[in-house]
């Protein structure tokens, strides 16, 4: 039944019980006025029912069940009256203490780091994800399967199903460490063939193509964005983690310009980080992305804390060689404008834009291209007239100010983008510049000294 469970990627509607602990300093990504927001939209992520909620604010966890022994038992009582069959931690548990509380309350007990790993098994789609998010469930598994075995034996007969315990990783809880490790290793190896794959495949389109990756924290609205700025085709869908792959189309910037642009998985506090470090070839179109924009849902509370998850995570990932462009999204859900007025004061540099109206994307699209092509010069370019390729791809993506003939000769002035003069080099064109050998031209003129170039902007935004 399981199996069957797993292929149709159906999620069994459990009856939660959500638990946060408090700390001081609180998470950082956490609503102070709701500690329980984001862990509730995580359950209902994963099909839960939540049918109760209990915080408890503490110096420090408590050792053996990390709730105070008082508020174990309020959470049996509370899990008694509900008739839950499940008790979903906002914070990381040890083995013993996943045993300890499931022996109070009498119920199936996961973590934080478990049930993003079930959203993640549930959404997993292609060969590579599945993969992924297999190593990344044995690896958090193996330390505690002897707790796991003797808890899932008494909590569900046997069975390994339900929240927590589904996904193409559940048959670690059948067999002993030996063929776990095994295992491991084997999935493991399949793995760094995907990631090589993938990094050769995106080291070569950021050769041919200029490259722009779409990062930002779950829900964030990126997917709706990469689907307005290109043909679309990502799953766009309110629930977290709607996308845990990597989508990868064509974004016309004008001018017979285009980008590539990707959308790829939703960063989140307290991610596992077996989970980034298993993911990792997905994340290599943020890695080796030539721009990133970074997009933030302004309209939540938590905004804030949000985007410094994503600066952290992708400084983690080693994504911090190029710029990053702070988006400001879903400026149209703001009740009160007041609210863009503190982000605009905050980050200056930073665009409101809104994927569902559009507002704002031509000015993003504009400031894309002005980095794509590098800073415009106006020159002097003259062609043989024989070499008809250049001149149209001259005629099609530089602004021509002025056009002479004479001689066998065209000669255009132009105003061009350094990428352009590069495409055009890499082409074989027989060009001059400003009656100069073109590569000697174009060193000169786009040097770092004279380069002035569009502004960018830095990781610290």
């Amino acid at each position: 039944m399981a199996q069957v469970q797993r292929e149709q990627l159906t999620v069994i509607a459990e009856k939660a019980v959500l638990v946060a602990v408090v700390l001081p300093g609180g998470h950082s990504g956490a609503n102070p006025a709701d500690a329980l927001n984001e862990l509730r939209s995580l359950a209902e992520t994963a099909g839960a029912q939540v049918v109760g909620e209990l915080i408890q604010r503490l110096p420090s966890p408590v050792g053996k069940t990390y709730l105070g022994t008082g508020k174990v038992g309020e959470l049996a009582s509370l899990v008694d009256m509900t008739k839950a069959t499940l008790v979903i931690f906002d914070n990381d548990l040890s083995p013993s203490q996943v045993a300890a509380v499931e022996e109070a309350a009498r119920c199936k007990v996961i973590d934080r780091s478990e049930l993003i790993l079930d959203i993640f098994a549930n959404r997993a789609a292609t060969t590579a994800a599945k993969l992924q998010v297999e190593i990344a469930q044995l690896q958090y598994t193996y330390p505690r399967l002897r707790a796991m075995w003797d808890h899932l034996g008494q909590v569900v007969g046997g069975a390994p199903i339900g929240i927590g315990t589904r996904g193409p990783g559940e048959k670690q809880l059948e067999i002993d460490r030996r063929l776990v490790q095994r295992r491991l290793t084997r999935l493991q190896d399949e793995l760094e063939e995907v990631q090589a794959r993938s990094a050769r495949e995106v080291a070569q389109r950021n050769i041919d193509h200029f490259t722009v990756g779409l990062v930002g924290y779950t829900n964030a609205g990126k997917s709706t964005l990469f689907n307005t700025l290109t043909r679309g085709g990502a799953f766009a869908d309110p629930r977290l983690f709607a996308t845990l792959g990597t989508r990868v189309e064509r974004w016309e910037l004008g001018g017979g310009d285009a980008a590539m642009l990707s959308d790829t998985v939703g960063f989140i506090r307290d991610l596992p980080h077996h989970l980034v470090a298993s993911f990792r070839s997905t994340l290599e179109e943020t890695i080796q992305a030539q721009m990133l924009l970074v997009v933030v849902d302004v309209s939540d509370a938590t905004a804030e804390a949000q985007l410094e998850t994503v600066n952290r995570t992708l400084d983690e990932i080693g994504a911090n060689s190029q710029p990053r462009v702070l988006l400001l999204n879903k400026v149209d859900r703001l009740a009160d404008p007041r609210v863009l007025l503190v982000w605009i004061n905050r980050h200056p540099d930073a665009f409101t834009v809104s994927a569902a109206t559009g507002e704002g994307l031509d000015a993003v699209r504009d400031l894309v291209h002005q980095t794509m092509i590098g800073g415009v010069r106006e020159v002097r370019i003259t062609v043989p007239m024989t070499d008809s390729r250049t001149i149209d791809f001259l005629e099609r993506r530089a602004e021509v100010l002025d056009r002479a003939y004479d001689d066998g000769e065209a000669a255009l002035t132009v105003r061009v983008g350094r990428r352009h003069i590069d495409q055009l080099l890499t082409r074989g064109a027989r060009m001059r510049i400003d009656g100069r050998d073109a590569l000697e031209a174009a060193r000169s003129l786009w040097s770092e000294a004279n380069f002035s170039a569009p502004r960018t902007w830095s990781h610290g935004v």
